[in-house]
């Protein structure tokens, strides 16, 4: 996935609008979008959606936000939505590994009440949320195989340490927010999963977003969360493999594998070593995986 889009899961309106972008995946969220008397209805609505969409016949990932796990919503959510098979689910305000690892028994109950390809549902943890997640973000190696994403949040981590703002007078995040944004890219690479950047609050500057995209991009990050329709488009494009890179990326991996004993290549006057290598065939794959 390149983009990811947050539609609240008790308006039909705006689902309906999410399932007509060009969004790699729909996040129906029954969290922080919708308020407390309204859960049910979102319930409802995200299992009829899932099961208007089955896995034989799904064009787009279809992800599902449910409740944290710390409080009394979340088995509610999950004995709702997890039979209509979701591809993902997030978990927000992540604490532990111990939260991954009870969401994972709690998935593997369900799939096999509900009739579900076991080990169908994956996990993206949006890791940032609290100061405990912070020290706890190394955690997430080899807690659980269905964790395929981590993200992060500035506004829930401002609330939780009491921050005024997440950023400086000239724009640029501060200290804490920072390093919570390198702390996620540095978590997913121990974990071997993709780490996915955080949503663009205003909707309505594309010059911001594509920025936002970009800087993303070029520190690690393989995807990003929309809030709003008209961002896909452009946060697709910004994720997406260029023709000249996948070019580029073949020529690399082409003059690595013609001299395999070697560290060191040299191409159009550029010398080479072995994360070049590396990076070329993750450029690769990406581009196969989003064609």
């Amino acid at each position: 996935m390149r983009s990811m889009l947050f539609l609240p899961a008790d308006s039909e309106k705006k689902i309906a609008k999410g399932e007509g972008t060009n969004a790699d995946g729909l996040i129906l969220d029954l969290e922080d979008s919708i308020a407390l008397g309204r859960k049910e209805e979102g319930r409802r609505l995200t299992r009829e959606f899932l099961d208007a969409n089955p896995l034989s016949s799904r064009k787009k990932k279809m992800l599902v936000r449910i409740n944290p796990l710390d409080g009394d919503m979340t088995l509610d959510d999950l004995a709702a939505v997890v039979g209509g098979a979701p591809d993902y689910l997030l978990l927000p305000k992540y604490r532990t590994r111990e939260d991954v690892i009870k969401l994972d028994h709690y998935l593997s109950a369900l799939e096999v009440r509900e009739g579900v390809p076991a080990r169908h549902i994956k996990i993206l943890v949006i890791g940032t949320e609290t100061g405990q997640a912070l020290f706890n973000l190394g955690g997430l190696t080899d807690c659980s195989d269905r964790l395929s994403h981590v993200s992060w949040g500035e506004f829930d981590l401002s609330a939780d340490v009491g921050a005024e703002t997440h950023r400086l007078p000239d724009g640029n995040w501060d200290d804490l927010f920072r390093t919570a944004r390198s702390l996620c890219i540095a978590a997913a690479a121990s974990a071997g999963i993709e780490a996915c950047n955080t949503v663009f609050t205003d909707f309505k500057d594309d010059d911001g977003l594509r920025e936002a995209c970009q800087g993303a991009r070029r520190a690690g990050f393989t995807s990003m969360m929309a809030i709003h329709p008209n961002q896909v488009d452009i946060i697709n494009e910004e994720f997406s493999i260029t023709d000249e890179q996948l070019v580029w990326s073949q020529r690399v991996v082409e003059a690595f594998e013609a001299s395999p004993d070697v560290g060191v290549v040299g191409l159009d006057g550029i010398m080479l070593d072995k994360p070049h290598y590396t990076q070329a065939k993750r450029m690769i794959e990406r581009a196969g995986a989003y064609k």
